[in-house]
């Protein structure tokens, strides 16, 4: 077992002991905090990470002192900082990780997002999905768990029709290329990306190949609200809470929507990347 997982372990275990103690079931604790009662078992059994504000919330429930619940809010914000590896964590399996990211995004109000050279999740179809997840799997070694993965990626994508969230996704046109599925299943994805350029809380931008590139496109990163950037890397997924790093991604956001097109311009380039696959597949 990763130090990570090991660490997930130990969390899910204390807070069990609490719940244990206070004589609540899973079900009753879930009932308690608005929850579904899924969400208990998986922090109990170390699939899905206790977040700050679940601790806090679930220390409250079952009424532990305040002192045990600082040493455990300590334990979930050090978990979260972790920059553990990828091909660790994907052990614990596709879907756990989904939950994870599920639960943070439902906590974020304001999304700015910019992926190089692969669909941003929260806008990709389920087929799309199963050829990224299939992918993933061999390149990690991770937990044969896509069906279960991509039902939770289907599920994250409710939060884009929440009024209350605003989302500011930015692509190159390069990624709208790229074959990471069969040409059937990237004409859908492209249709996809049609449809959600047309939702009133979402910007979706693409850099065009003709853009002047204000740097090189070198990894993608999702910023939560101001408080959080996540920068994964082939090997660890980043975290990054210092409002400096937070501020520095912020600026380079900003200067790749500088040389975006949104709007009609960017649906302008989404079909015309459409007419060019179905020009290759007749061929």
């Amino acid at each position: 077992m990763s130090g990570f997982q090991q660490a997930r372990a130990d969390l899910g275990a204390q807070l069990r002991q609490l719940r244990e103690a206070a004589q609540l079931s899973g079900k009753d604790l879930a009932a308690s905090l608005n929850w579904q009662a899924s969400k208990v078992s998986r922090i109990e059994n170390a699939r899905q990470s206790a977040t700050e504000d679940d601790v806090v919330v679930w220390g409250q429930a079952v009424q532990a002192d305040p002192e045990i619940i600082d040493e455990l809010i300590a334990q979930a914000v050090t978990l979260l900082e972790r920059q553990d590896s990828w091909r660790q964590r994907h052990k614990s399996g596709l879907a756990a990780l989904q939950e994870d990211v599920r639960d943070l995004e439902a906590r974020t109000r304001l999304f700015r997002v910019f992926e190089p050279g692969v669909v941003i999740g929260l806008l990709q179809t389920a087929e799309y999905a199963r050829n990224i997840f299939s992918k993933v799997r061999r390149l990690y070694d991770a937990a044969d768990d896509i069906d279960a993965a991509i039902q939770v990626r289907m599920r994250r994508q409710e939060i884009l029709y929440d009024s209350a969230r605003r989302f500011r996704f930015v692509m190159p046109e390069a990624a709208l290329r790229y074959r990471l599925a069969p040409d059937d299943v990237m004409r859908g994805q492209l249709d996809r990306l049609l449809a959600v350029t047309t939702l009133p809380n979402v910007e979706f931008g693409v850099i065009p190949f003709s853009a002047q590139l204000p740097s090189a496109l070198l990894n993608g990163f999702w910023i939560y609200n101001e408080a959080m950037v996540g920068v994964p890397t082939r090997t660890k997924d980043l975290v990054l809470r210092d409002p400096e790093d937070v501020a520095f991604y912020a600026g380079a956001f900003q200067d790749l929507c500088e040389v975006a097109v949104f709007d009609e311009e960017a649906r302008e380039v989404i079909v015309r990347v459409l007419v060019d696959f179905a020009k290759q597949s007749s061929l």
